[in-house]
C-alpha cells in the first residue's frame, strides 16, 4: 500500500490527454446497451483489487504459464465485462499506444459506471501498470464471499487497508447489480427472522428449492438500475439479498452506519467516493515495476 503516493490524478496529462473521455466514450455505450454493466465494471475493480492490488490481473486469460484468476470460485461465471475493459483498451492503442495501463482502464471504467446510473463521481487517481502473474489461489482466499459472517467480512476489509465504515460503503455498490439464485437460496428459505417474509416469498418465484441456479433477482428490489442509498433502506426492512448484506444490520458495529447511509444520501454519496480512491490505492504497481499491457488478456 505504501506506493500509492505516486498515482496522481493528472498521471496522462501529457502523454494521452484524451484517456478519460475515449474510456468514458466506451463505457457509456456498453452500460447504454446493458445497464446491468455498470455493476459488473464496479465489481470488476473490486475483484482486481482485492486480490495481489490494484493490477488488472483479474484480465489475465488462462496460459500454460498463468492460472487465470477468471476461473476462480468468485469470478466463474459471474465476473463480467471484460471485453468491455478490451473495447476501451483497443482505442486508446489508436491514439496512444503502450501508454495507458490496463488497471487504470479498469478504474476509470468504474468511476463511470457509478455516474452514469447516477451514483456519486470522484476523481480517479492514475498510474498504476500491470501486472505480469494473476493470483487463482488469492482470488479464491481473499475475495469476501456471499455466506461471510460480519467478523470475517470486516478483517477481509481490514487486510486491505479498509476500515468497516469504507466497507460499509463500498457494499453500497449492491444497490445495482443482480445475484444468482443459488447465492441466495438459503436465505429466502430460512424462514429467519432476519428476512422480510413477503420479500422471501416474492424471491422464491424465480429461485425454486432446486435447479434453476443461474436464475437473476435484483440486488436491489426497488431502484435496481440505479446506484443510490435505496440498499440501505432495504436492509432496514429486512429486504436485504444475500446473507452477507443483510449482516451489516444484524445487531452489530455496522449497524449504526447503515442507518446512517439509509437516512442520507449525500453522506452515503462522499463515503462511497472516498472508500473507492482507497481501493484504488490497494498495491498498486508504479515506476518500473509491472509493464503496460497491449491487449488486456495477455501479456505483450
Amino acid at each position: 500500500m505504501q506506493c500509492h503516493a505516486q498515482l496522481s490524478s493528472t498521471f496522462y496529462d501529457r502523454t494521452c490527454p484524451n484517456a478519460l473521455t475515449t474510456i468514458r466514450t466506451t463505457i457509456r455505450q456498453a452500460i447504454s446497451s446493458e445497464r446491468r454493466m455498470a455493476a459488473s465494471l464496479i465489481r470488476l475493480h473490486f475483484h482486481d483489487c482485492f486480490v495481489q492490488g490494484c493490477d488488472a490481473s483479474i484480465l489475465l486469460d488462462e496460459t500454460p504459464t498463468i492460472v487465470s484468476e477468471k476461473t476462480a470460485l468468485p469470478n466463474l461465471g459471474s465476473a463480467r465485462g471484460y471485453g468491455i475493459i478490451e473495447d476501451a483498451k483497443r482505442e486508446l492503442e489508436k491514439t496512444c499506444p503502450g501508454i495507458v495501463s490496463c488497471a487504470d482502464i479498469l478504474a476509470v471504467a468504474a468511476r463511470d459506471a457509478s455516474t452514469l446510473v447516477g451514483g456519486p463521481s470522484w476523481t480517479v487517481k492514475l498510474g498504476r501498470r500491470d501486472s505480469t502473474t494473476a493470483s487463482h489461489t488469492l482470488a479464491e482466499t481473499d475475495l469476501p464471499g456471499p455466506f461471510d459472517p460480519l467478523d470475517r467480512i470486516i478483517s477481509g476489509f481490514a487486510n486491505k487497508g479498509l476500515s468497516t465504515r469504507d466497507m460499509v460503503a463500498l457494499s453500497g455498490a449492491h444497490s445495482i447489480g443482480q445475484a444468482q439464485c443459488f447465492l441466495f437460496r438459503d436465505r429466502i428459505y430460512s424462514n429467519g427472522t432476519d428476512i422480510d417474509a413477503g420479500f422471501a416469498s416474492t424471491r422464491r418465484r424465480q429461485c425454486p428449492q432446486e435447479d434453476q441456479n443461474g436464475n437473476l433477482a435484483p440486488l436491489d428490489l426497488v431502484t435496481p438500475n440505479q446506484l443510490d442509498n435505496n440498499y440501505y433502506k432495504n436492509l432496514i426492512q429486512r429486504k436485504g439479498l444475500l446473507q452477507s448484506d443483510q449482516v451489516l444490520l444484524s445487531g452489530g458495529s455496522t449497524d449504526s452506519i447503515v442507518t446512517e447511509y439509509s437516512n442520507n444520501p449525500r453522506t452515503f454519496a462522499s463515503d462511497f467516493s472516498a472508500a473507492m480512491i482507497k481501493m484504488g490505492d490497494i498495491s498498486p504497481l508504479t515506476g518500473q515495476n509491472g509493464i503496460i499491457r497491449t491487449v488486456c488478456g495477455a501479456i505483450n
